[in-house]
């Protein structure tokens, strides 16, 4: 469905993370309004309201429940996360299509895992026709059979971010959070770095791109080239070290996914002018731009926060670490993608 876009209203864009940079890239935008929503996606009757009187053209969905600290917070809070994950979703695209708005979803690749069919290292990754295979965290349950049924809503765009990463240490960086770990599992995983991938979203959406595509960048990484890159970059004295799944398993409550998402498709359609790199490249880039950020900030080169050098966690997987409760301003995206205008 292609409608010109003159109006953008983002739910999950007052605290959400990838809504707020969401919104700051909209505002850059010529002759289209930016609207926050008020109303929480779960709560039917008031979205419609919202809907009603504002009539955006374009609906961008960040919101969302992972859980803090992590996704393990899922598996206790089972009901919390459906009413946002499952239902509010499918309330908003509905809603959005009653009234033919094109709606954008920043879903997850989190419902896949290696198979046998597409083993790790292969180069082989689930397309978007594969029916996920995962659901060994509610997290992943819940957006497994959530999905399904989204993508019979024609005017939805359903995005797979997986492992987000960011140009700064802002708590919810995939990045940040596996620093903290004294002890990660190496595994070559499929990730999105930001920068290069939401201009991207919000090209998609104003070309009028629908159905399901994984919102990664070409490629795999594993967590000890990540760490390496941040040691290159950020932290020459830092040290990790690696263990296995079984070890994991041993202190978290629910295993994480881990897999590679073929973006044949993503590629494909993607609107001309968008440069989007491979995942080794775009990595190497964003630690450069995250040591730029870091060190306007004052915190490079020997005044990072005592998080960043203090007792670490004994924990990582695929996705849905650990995060702190500080929040990073300076370093976001939006002074990235301002300085380059």
């Amino acid at each position: 469905m292609t409608t010109e876009m003159k109006k953008v209203l983002i739910f999950g864009g007052k605290t959400g993370w990838i809504g707020q940079m969401m919104g700051e890239l909209v505002k850059k935008e010529e002759n289209v309004e930016l609207f926050i929503a008020d109303s929480r996606i779960q709560n039917r009757e008031s979205v419609a309201k919202e809907l009603d009187e504002i009539k955006p053209t374009h609906v961008l969905n960040a919101a969302g429940i992972t859980g803090r600290p992590n996704i393990d917070w899922c598996e206790d809070h089972k009901p919390e996360t459906m009413r946002t994950n499952v239902i509010g979703t499918l309330n908003l695209a509905d809603l959005c299509y009653e009234r033919n708005i094109h709606c954008t979803v920043y879903a997850t690749g989190c419902i896949f895992v290696y198979d046998e069919k597409h083993p790790e290292g292969s180069g082989i990754g689930f397309t978007e026709e594969d029916t996920p295979n995962f659901d060994g965290s509610f997290y992943s349950e819940t957006k497994g059979y959530m999905e399904p049924m989204l993508k019979n809503y024609p005017n939805t765009l359903i995005l797979r971010v997986r492992m987000p990463v960011s140009d700064d240490l802002f708590h919810r960086n995939f990045v940040t959070k596996i620093v903290k770990y004294e002890k990660v599992v190496n595994i070559p995983n499929s990730m999105t770095i930001l920068t290069e991938m939401l201009p991207l979203s919000l090209a998609m959406a104003k070309k009028g791109l629908t159905g399901v595509y994984n919102f990664t960048n070409p490629g795999v990484i594993s967590h000890n080239q990540v760490l390496d890159l941040y040691k290159k970059y950020i932290d020459p004295t830092y040290t990790y070290q690696n263990f296995n799944l079984e070890e994991q398993a041993k202190v978290i409550k629910a295993p994480r996914s881990n897999n590679e998402l073929d973006t044949t498709k993503l590629m494909r359609d993607k609107p001309d002018g968008i440069v989007i790199n491979d995942i080794h490249t775009a990595y190497e880039l964003c630690f450069q731009r995250m040591k730029e950020n870091l060190t306007k900030m004052g915190w490079l080169p020997d005044n990072m926060p005592a998080e960043f050098n203090g007792t670490r966690l004994v924990m990582c997987g695929g996705g849905g670490g650990s995060s702190s409760d500080f929040t990073v301003l300076a370093g976001r995206l939006v002074a990235y993608w301002q300085a380059t205008d």
